[in-house]
């Protein structure tokens, strides 16, 4: 298993070529791009200045929160300050820097664009004080807003602060807004959770088992400052020489919940959680202060990908609810945007724009909302790639205009037809060591590692398989495929698995995009979602939870995560059904064996298409 060694810094672009997301990101900011397009354009109005400075100083000190807590900040300044500057933020619990590291690339980079660049340890993390016990806790949130009102205090400082972040801080980027601080202007959250337990650690329900022992393992080593590719730990504040109150901070971190052992015994949304003061997992999640955060109006530039977890699900459904400024971008990525990840293309495939470019687009939102002279990004506009297509479109609403459902029924021997088919069923014993490996679209989150999906025959023919006859011409497949099947289970529980497949005229198969369900939580809720989607919204509540009849036929209907691909004329789609995915989520039932019956002619799936 690839062991997670978590960054000692978080980069705002990763430090790999990334992708043909940000120079389209630029074009839309300023320009006004071509419906679709092949190769991203450059931003002819945003061209990056002469740098002010290759010279940077680095202080490093304590700041009091309201409740006396102190947070370790490294504040980087060009080494003349020629009058006062706005400023990036950058709210970390994975160390703001290790011992001994030197001022680097992102730090200059911002300095450069004539930025002071402050980056700061959650409380309970790294060498702040006090504990940490979720995710963007309340008080954690409560201290961002504190945060950008003493960095607009400061001598240095025009009284501008915007903030920005990957994946941890792309949500402590985000939340920044929630306190409506008038010095916060823009802010620009990359690769993050908008729905913690729907988009990362229980999809459909299902434990991520492997996100959660993982992640938790590797946070908890870092809050010991034990971890051991820093073995000098993380970095005191100045004037700490002799890491007295580093030794002080980190004592008041062994009060952090172990979150690989507490989440991994929860079953529903609104379950306390071990260690999280008698908060649910909904504590963690975003989607929690769209009021504040609508209110504030900020403006928000984000980036997420079609292969990453579910941060396109979380992303497009922000998009479609907040009534905020919002510039989306979705590409075909890794976890960061460090490697592209079109199932299409080769591994190596080579990642454009380069990430000096994707940092260039940063900063030039930025100087539109904290420089003299700017233009405020107003309205809502998607930037989205499409698989197998290779191709950049845009789009000011989502769903697409235009889209429409084409139904694919389950039918006999193993296909899937445009029409309802005779009655009938498929049992299936489920194969508790199928996989979908330890490169895919979960792992990609503890690191950014690349996303590869081996060619899937073999995996296929341990599933139960359904797949069209070949197509008479393209067929682009963009927003939510929505799965209905009419099943049984010998178990009163259990996993159902739904992968979307592009089987080439040569048969092989390739990965597409993926959904999931626990069957105790098959109830579709009756009350409001907290947000739009584009699917049958479940609460995942315990009064919800609904046991299975062993033999007893129920009818599912759940979402695979979000996809834009293009199959090609000739091509076929499948349609893979599993009860489990063996390196990832936890086995249900926990032991023992399960057998399904699917009930082909009431069982479908539903693909938004869009014309070509």
């Amino acid at each position: 298993m690839r062991r997670f060694c978590p960054p000692y810094r978080q980069s705002t672009i990763p430090s790999r070529p990334g992708r043909a997301l940000a120079a389209m990101a630029a074009v839309l900011l300023l320009a006004t791009p071509a419906l679709a397009q092949t190769q991203p354009e450059p931003l002819a109005s945003c061209r990056a200045p002469a740098s002010t400075s290759d010279s940077v100083t680095r202080t490093s000190r304590y700041v009091a929160m309201p409740d006396g807590v102190r947070l370790a900040v490294d504040v980087y300044l060009p080494a003349r300050v020629g009058g006062p500057l706005p400023a990036v933020l950058v709210s970390t619990r994975y160390w703001r820097a290790a011992q001994g590291q030197p001022i680097g690339a992102m730090e200059r980079f911002w300095i450069s664009r004539g930025y002071a660049y402050v980056y700061a340890d959650v409380r309970g993390t790294g060498a702040s004080f006090g504990q940490w016990y979720y995710p963007w806790s309340p008080t954690e949130v409560n201290d961002l807003h504190h945060l950008v009102g003493w960095i607009a205090a400061q001598p240095w400082s025009n009284g501008t602060v915007g903030s920005v972040g990957t994946s941890y801080t792309g949500n402590t980027a985000l939340l920044t807004a929630v306190g409506n601080h008038p010095a916060l202007k823009a802010v620009i959250p990359r690769f993050m959770d908008f729905d913690a337990y729907a988009d990362l650690t229980f999809p459909g329900g299902v434990v991520n088992e492997m996100m959660i022992r993982d992640w938790g393992a590797a946070v908890h080593a870092m809050d010991m400052n034990q971890v051991p590719r820093a073995p000098q730990g993380v970095r005191p504040v100045d004037g700490d020489s002799a890491a007295a109150l580093l030794a002080a901070a980190i004592e008041d971190h062994r009060g952090n919940p172990r979150l690989d052992s507490s989440l991994t015994e929860t079953r529903f949304r609104d379950e306390p959680v071990a260690g999280f003061g008698g908060a649910t997992l909904d504590g963690a999640s975003s989607f929690l202060y769209r009021q504040a955060i609508e209110r504030a109006g900020t403006p928000i530039f984000a980036w997420a990908s079609w292969l990453d977890a579910g941060t396109a699900q979380g992303a497009l459904n922000r998009f479609m609810t907040w009534s905020n400024p919002q510039l989306l971008v979705i590409g075909p990525w890794s976890h960061g945007g460090g490697h592209h990840t079109s199932p299409f293309l080769p591994d190596s495939a080579a990642t454009t724009p380069s990430s000096a470019t994707q940092n260039e687009q940063a900063a030039c939102f930025f100087d539109r909302h904290m420089k003299a002279g700017g233009s405020p990004y107003r309205g809502k506009t998607l930037i989205y790639y499409t698989l197998g297509e290779e191709v950049w479109k845009r789009a000011d609403r989502w769903p697409l205009p235009g889209t429409s459902n084409r139904r694919l029924y389950l039918s006999g021997e193993g296909s899937l037809a445009d029409r309802r088919p005779s009655r009938g069923t498929d049992r299936y014993e489920v194969d508790f060591e199928v996989s979908t490996g330890r490169q895919n679209r979960w792992y990609t989150q503890l690191g950014g590692s690349d996303v590869v999906y081996q060619e899937r025959s073999s995996q296929d023919a341990r599933m139960l398989t359904y797949t069209s006859a070949p197509l008479l011409q393209d067929l682009e497949v963009t927003g939510h495929p929505v799965i209905t099947l009419r099943v049984a289970s010998t178990a009163t529980d259990g996993n159902l698995f739904a992968y979307l497949e592009d089987v080439a005229p040569d048969g092989r198969s390739t990965y597409i995009t993926e959904g999931q369900l626990r069957l105790l939580h098959r109830k579709v809720s009756r009350d409001p979602a907290p947000y739009r989607t584009t699917y049958p919204y479940r609460s995942f509540a315990a009064q919800d939870a609904a046991p299975l009849v062993p033999g007893q036929a129920e009818t599912v209907t759940f979402q695979l995560l979000p996809t834009s691909v293009l199959f090609r004329a000739g091509h076929r789609i499948r349609i893979a059904i599993a009860g489990a995915d063996r390196d990832t989520f936890q086995r249900t039932p926990a032991t023992g064996s399960a057998t399904l019956t699917v009930h082909r002619g009431a069982s479908f799936i539903d693909l938004p298409t869009v014309p070509r």
